[in-house]
């Protein structure tokens, strides 16, 4: 993963198929110097055959395309490990969102936020932290929490089976409410008085024991399971 130093910039591929719009992204991008726009696709199949040519660290993905959609292509994209993807979305709470979350997406953006949070944005994502605001995500995972009920299941047709919470150790458990709760790692390294390196570590394991791609992937989780950090 890059961390976007001068030495070595952030490698994004912009895929959008409204090429003004596609434009001012890249124009935007390249202005910053810890950013390189290493390509350009107009559908989510070109996003990922680039993708997994190019290799970028991140890509910026519209999430209604043709060909292939930016849900389907998020998933062939996190599911190679070809890259994290940022979406970006009119809405911001559309269905696709939800969609492209569980697909792995390690955050969303909406495609008429400003040069500096744009950056930021690509900033954070390639820095590992994925959740980029922690109160829009918050707004999000509410949201998404709402509709679900007895009557209305996961909107992927399938509910998570607790069972998977028995492989985490009670702190990572608690890590875990916390990703629900929308928290960064800094916020949770307060809540729960232990070095962010630390919550780190328990983020990257607890992935791994939940199977799971994203931080973001997670906090759903957790809000599906009614998990609840301290």
């Amino acid at each position: 993963m890059t961390t976007g130093s001068a030495a070595q910039p952030i490698r994004v591929l912009v895929a959008e198929d409204q090429s003004a719009v596609r434009a001012g992204l890249v124009l935007i991008l390249r202005s910053a110097p810890d950013i390189e726009v290493v390509g350009e696709a107009a559908d989510g199949e070109e996003a990922v055959r680039l993708a997994r040519t190019l290799r970028p660290a991140l890509v910026l993905m519209d999430i209604q395309m043709p060909r292939l959609d930016g849900v389907c292509a998020t998933r062939e994209i996190v599911t190679g490990q070809l890259a994290d993807v940022l979406v970006l979305t009119t809405f911001d709470l559309d269905e696709y969102v939800f969609g492209a979350l569980r697909a792995g997406a390690a955050g969303f953006l909406l495609k008429d936020s400003d040069a500096a949070t744009l950056l930021t944005a690509v900033r954070t994502v390639a820095s590992g932290e994925g959740l980029i605001a922690p109160a829009v995500t918050r707004r999000l995972l509410a949201e998404f929490a709402g509709t679900r009920t007895a009557a209305r299941p996961a909107r992927d047709g399938a509910a998570p089976d607790p069972g998977v919470l028995d492989a985490l150790t009670p702190r990572e458990r608690e890590v875990l409410g916390c990703l629900g709760r929308g928290l960064s790692n800094a916020d949770i390294a307060v809540r729960l008085v232990m070095a962010e390196a630390t919550v780190k570590t328990h983020v990257s394991r607890l992935l791994a024991k939940l199977e799971l791609r994203s931080r973001v992937q997670a906090a759903v989780l957790a809000q599906e399971l009614g998990v609840e950090g301290p």
